[in-house]
């Protein structure tokens, strides 16, 4: 069977196909069909913080799939009981759990729990934001390339420029239900938050008796160099959304619940999937490998490492340079898709973030010599003869 053929015939159509079938994974290593080895800087979309096929993740799911793999939430189960512990543990003030299968879905049940807890509709997110792709989720989300065909959309939802203190206050009234922002935008361009815009977004909102959403979809598990990037600006969220990382690459998301939400009541919402033991079983163990290998710091310090070799680049092409911990974005002066693909012939593995940013999502395990071969590519490519804008 040729993958690439068999894949190009019956899919769905909604996927930009790339001309390679990868086919295993180890680390931050990927190898394709003809066993041709590639540095993934994607994650899988930040999906992959612990690295492709971790050991003990894996171990840990072949032998919880020897024991219940599916099992409804209103039967309590001892890996679920386990991590709601272990997860309310590592957010102090967050002290309850929904469990679902996405980021998106997590995004979708923060705003019912927003809505029905505040008894109003109005959600303001930012400009440049991306929170997912369902009818809720794509309403807070920004970019019009991803909105338009699907309008109209949920009504109640609107905009405002991020990092700005002074937008944030003629925002939100006594008639919005909750702000939800990201702690670090990804796909919008790779920009952080500003520590003094996330406390006044915090008090803004419960100056109004709204409720603050921080969206760490990409950003928690370690990613940023703290276990989840609202930590670095000193703040605790009413909601917190993840998952991505959290399960070691098995489907999972969550929402984390502070104690100003009420009225979550049996039927307000509801996932068939969410909470399942496999997936709780490996979130256990990603959890427990985050700890024992101290993966938020190694992300901070091989961070700061990567951002000063990739500061340290000189090409007219590079606009600027900006991250936190492994989550890093290089803006070009032009469009960035070209590069990605010659970054790809030389067998890196990157995302976009927007038009014009490279955007680097390394495995957390991505050890230096792998860093110093991504900046060597990077620098091979971006100093070389000017390349198109691409599509």
């Amino acid at each position: 069977m040729n993958i690439i053929d068999t894949e190009a015939q019956f899919t769905s159509g909604v996927y930009a196909k790339q001309p390679i079938a990868f086919v295993r994974g180890l680390g931050a290593t990927l190898w394709d069909a003809d066993g041709v080895e590639y540095l993934d800087c994607s994650s899988g979309h930040g999906v992959a913080n612990l690295g492709h096929a971790h050991p003990k993740v894996a171990a840990s799911i072949f032998a919880q799939a020897n024991q219940l793999i599916t099992l409804f939430e209103s039967f309590p189960n001892d890996k679920r009981a386990e991590l709601m512990a272990k997860l309310t543990t590592l957010t102090p003030g967050l002290e309850r759990v929904f469990f679902c299968n996405s980021g998106t879905e997590s995004v979708e049940a923060a705003i019912k729990f927003a809505r029905v807890s505040t008894g109003r509709s109005g959600i303001i997110a930012a400009m440049r934001c991306f929170h997912g792709r369902t009818m809720g989720a794509l309403s807070a989300t920004w970019n019009k390339r991803y909105r338009e065909p699907f309008e109209p959309l949920v009504p109640g939802f609107s905009h405002v420029p991020y990092n700005n203190i002074e937008a944030l206050e003629k925002a939100v009234t006594d008639e919005t239900a909750a702000v939800i922002l990201e702690a670090l935008q990804g796909e919008g361009g790779v920009y952080p938050a500003d520590p003094a815009y996330m406390q006044a977004a915090l008090e803004i909102c419960h100056k109004h008796g709204a409720l603050l959403i921080i969206d760490e979809v990409q950003t928690g598990f370690g990613r940023t160099g703290k276990m989840f990037a609202y930590q670095h600006f000193g703040i605790t969220p009413d909601l917190l959304c993840v998952a991505k990382s959290l399960a070691g690459g098995i489907p999972m998301g969550a929402v984390l619940i502070g104690e100003s939400v009420k009225n979550l009541a049996p039927g307000t919402h509801g996932s068939t999937f969410g909470g399942n033991p496999l997936s709780c079983a490996a979130a256990l163990t990603v959890l427990e490998v985050m700890e024992e290998e101290n993966i938020p710091q190694q992300a901070a310090e091989k961070g700061a490492y990567l951002m000063e070799k990739l500061n340290a680049i000189s090409s007219p092409l590079i606009r600027e340079v900006r991250g936190m911990g492994l989550m890093i974005g290089i803006e070009l002066k032009q469009k960035s898709t070209p590069y990605i693909k010659a970054l790809q012939d030389k067998h890196i593995i990157a995302l976009n973030a927007g038009l014009t940013v490279i955007r680097l999502l390394p495995p957390l395990v991505i050890t230096y010599e792998q860093l110093d071969e991504v900046v060597a590519a990077l620098a091979e490519v971006l100093q070389g003869e000017q390349l198109g804008d691409g599509d």
